[in-house]
Protein backbone atom coordinates (compact mmCIF):
# COMPACT_ATOMS: atom_id res chain seq x y z
CA UNK A 1 0.00 0.00 0.00
CA UNK A 2 2.70 2.33 0.98
CA UNK A 3 4.26 1.68 -2.68
CA UNK A 4 1.18 2.45 -4.83
CA UNK A 5 0.83 5.50 -2.50
CA UNK A 6 4.77 6.70 -3.00
CA UNK A 7 3.92 5.84 -6.70
CA UNK A 8 0.67 8.33 -7.28
CA UNK A 9 2.49 10.90 -5.70
CA UNK A 10 5.86 10.46 -7.98
CA UNK A 11 2.80 10.37 -10.76
CA UNK A 12 1.31 13.26 -9.82
CA UNK A 13 4.85 15.79 -9.23
CA UNK A 14 5.35 14.39 -12.57
CA UNK A 15 2.60 15.46 -14.18
CA UNK A 16 2.25 18.91 -12.63
CA UNK A 17 6.08 19.87 -13.44
CA UNK A 18 5.76 19.15 -17.44
CA UNK A 19 3.05 21.75 -17.83
CA UNK A 20 4.90 24.97 -16.80
CA UNK A 21 4.20 26.73 -20.03
CA UNK A 22 0.34 26.78 -19.05
CA UNK A 23 -0.80 30.32 -18.40
CA UNK A 24 -4.42 29.12 -18.88
CA UNK A 25 -5.91 25.57 -19.87
CA UNK A 26 -9.35 24.62 -19.37
CA UNK A 27 -11.74 22.44 -21.11
CA UNK A 28 -15.80 22.20 -20.99
CA UNK A 29 -17.27 19.24 -22.26
CA UNK A 30 -20.23 19.08 -25.47
CA UNK A 31 -22.01 16.50 -24.31
CA UNK A 32 -22.52 13.15 -26.75
CA UNK A 33 -23.35 15.73 -29.87
CA UNK A 34 -21.81 19.63 -30.14
CA UNK A 35 -25.00 21.80 -31.88
CA UNK A 36 -23.81 23.94 -34.10
CA UNK A 37 -25.73 26.72 -32.20
CA UNK A 38 -23.70 25.15 -29.12
CA UNK A 39 -20.72 28.20 -28.74
CA UNK A 40 -18.24 27.40 -25.71
CA UNK A 41 -17.27 30.42 -23.87
CA UNK A 42 -13.77 30.56 -21.73
CA UNK A 43 -13.46 34.15 -20.23
CA UNK A 44 -9.87 34.90 -19.87
CA UNK A 45 -7.96 37.44 -17.50
CA UNK A 46 -5.29 39.09 -19.47
CA UNK A 47 -1.74 37.59 -18.21
CA UNK A 48 -0.04 40.61 -18.83
CA UNK A 49 0.95 43.74 -21.32
CA UNK A 50 3.99 42.72 -22.37
CA UNK A 51 5.19 39.26 -23.19
CA UNK A 52 3.61 37.12 -26.20
CA UNK A 53 1.74 34.31 -25.99
CA UNK A 54 0.68 31.20 -28.08
CA UNK A 55 -2.53 30.09 -28.14
CA UNK A 56 -4.20 26.41 -28.68
CA UNK A 57 -7.77 25.49 -28.85
CA UNK A 58 -8.11 21.94 -27.73
CA UNK A 59 -10.75 18.82 -28.35
CA UNK A 60 -10.80 15.45 -27.39
CA UNK A 61 -12.32 13.10 -30.02
CA UNK A 62 -13.22 9.55 -30.17
CA UNK A 63 -13.89 7.36 -32.60
CA UNK A 64 -17.32 8.21 -33.33
CA UNK A 65 -15.94 10.92 -35.13
CA UNK A 66 -16.69 11.01 -38.80
CA UNK A 67 -14.03 13.50 -40.12
CA UNK A 68 -11.23 13.79 -41.33
CA UNK A 69 -10.95 17.49 -40.43
CA UNK A 70 -12.91 20.12 -37.86
CA UNK A 71 -14.11 23.48 -39.24
CA UNK A 72 -14.16 26.13 -36.05
CA UNK A 73 -15.21 29.23 -35.67
CA UNK A 74 -13.56 30.95 -33.20
CA UNK A 75 -14.04 34.15 -31.94
CA UNK A 76 -12.12 36.36 -29.04
CA UNK A 77 -13.80 39.72 -27.83
CA UNK A 78 -11.62 42.18 -26.29
CA UNK A 79 -11.82 43.74 -23.10
CA UNK A 80 -12.75 47.29 -24.83
CA UNK A 81 -15.08 45.94 -27.28
CA UNK A 82 -12.77 44.80 -30.32
CA UNK A 83 -13.52 41.80 -31.81
CA UNK A 84 -11.35 39.35 -34.14
CA UNK A 85 -12.86 36.09 -35.19
CA UNK A 86 -11.09 33.51 -37.24
CA UNK A 87 -12.64 30.82 -39.29
CA UNK A 88 -10.08 27.17 -38.65
CA UNK A 89 -9.74 24.22 -40.18
CA UNK A 90 -7.68 21.62 -38.81
CA UNK A 91 -6.62 17.59 -39.74
CA UNK A 92 -7.70 14.99 -37.35
CA UNK A 93 -6.48 12.57 -39.31
CA UNK A 94 -3.55 11.10 -41.33
CA UNK A 95 -3.95 10.49 -44.91
CA UNK A 96 -3.97 6.84 -43.90
CA UNK A 97 -7.06 7.31 -41.67
CA UNK A 98 -5.29 7.30 -38.27
CA UNK A 99 -5.89 9.75 -36.00
CA UNK A 100 -3.91 12.91 -35.11
CA UNK A 101 -3.71 13.90 -31.55
CA UNK A 102 -2.09 12.09 -28.33
CA UNK A 103 -3.80 9.09 -26.38
CA UNK A 104 -3.51 5.62 -25.62
CA UNK A 105 -7.16 5.65 -25.14
CA UNK A 106 -10.58 5.31 -27.62
CA UNK A 107 -9.93 9.30 -26.62
CA UNK A 108 -7.83 11.79 -28.36
CA UNK A 109 -6.46 14.95 -27.53
CA UNK A 110 -5.79 17.66 -30.18
CA UNK A 111 -4.02 20.47 -29.56
CA UNK A 112 -4.46 22.79 -32.10
CA UNK A 113 -3.05 25.78 -33.34
CA UNK A 114 -4.81 28.91 -32.96
CA UNK A 115 -2.54 32.43 -32.77
CA UNK A 116 1.26 32.40 -32.03
CA UNK A 117 2.88 35.36 -30.33
CA UNK A 118 -0.67 37.48 -28.77
CA UNK A 119 0.23 40.24 -26.73
CA UNK A 120 -2.33 40.78 -24.43
CA UNK A 121 -2.21 44.84 -24.44
CA UNK A 122 -5.87 45.46 -23.13
CA UNK A 123 -6.32 44.55 -19.57
CA UNK A 124 -9.20 43.22 -18.83
CA UNK A 125 -11.63 39.76 -19.32
CA UNK A 126 -11.37 38.37 -22.44
CA UNK A 127 -14.30 36.04 -23.80
CA UNK A 128 -13.01 33.49 -26.32
CA UNK A 129 -15.98 31.85 -27.98
CA UNK A 130 -15.71 28.78 -29.99
CA UNK A 131 -18.62 26.81 -32.07
CA UNK A 132 -18.04 24.34 -34.82
CA UNK A 133 -18.16 24.75 -38.36
CA UNK A 134 -18.33 21.15 -40.21
CA UNK A 135 -20.44 20.24 -43.18
CA UNK A 136 -20.99 17.18 -44.66
CA UNK A 137 -19.22 16.35 -48.33
CA UNK A 138 -21.40 18.54 -50.88
CA UNK A 139 -23.48 19.94 -48.39
CA UNK A 140 -25.01 23.31 -48.09
CA UNK A 141 -26.32 22.88 -44.85
CA UNK A 142 -23.88 22.41 -41.77
CA UNK A 143 -23.93 19.67 -39.54
CA UNK A 144 -26.53 20.01 -36.81
CA UNK A 145 -24.94 17.64 -34.32
CA UNK A 146 -21.54 16.97 -34.06
CA UNK A 147 -20.88 13.98 -32.48
CA UNK A 148 -17.33 12.00 -31.48
CA UNK A 149 -16.10 15.39 -29.87
CA UNK A 150 -15.98 15.05 -26.61
CA UNK A 151 -14.70 18.17 -24.70
CA UNK A 152 -13.47 21.49 -26.60
CA UNK A 153 -10.87 23.46 -24.87
CA UNK A 154 -8.89 26.61 -24.53
CA UNK A 155 -5.07 27.17 -23.38
CA UNK A 156 -2.40 29.94 -23.53
CA UNK A 157 1.14 29.14 -22.93
CA UNK A 158 4.48 31.03 -22.32
CA UNK A 159 6.42 31.69 -25.49
CA UNK A 160 9.97 29.97 -25.35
Amino acid sequence: MRVSRIAFILLLVLVTSCDQKAVFDEYKSVSTAWNKEDVVQFKINAPDSINPYNLFVNVRNTNAYKYSNLYLIVEMNFPHGKIVTDTLQYNMTEKNGAWLGEGLSAVKDNKLWYKEGVVFNESGTYNVKIQHAMRGSGEVNGVVNLEGLTDVGFRIEKTE
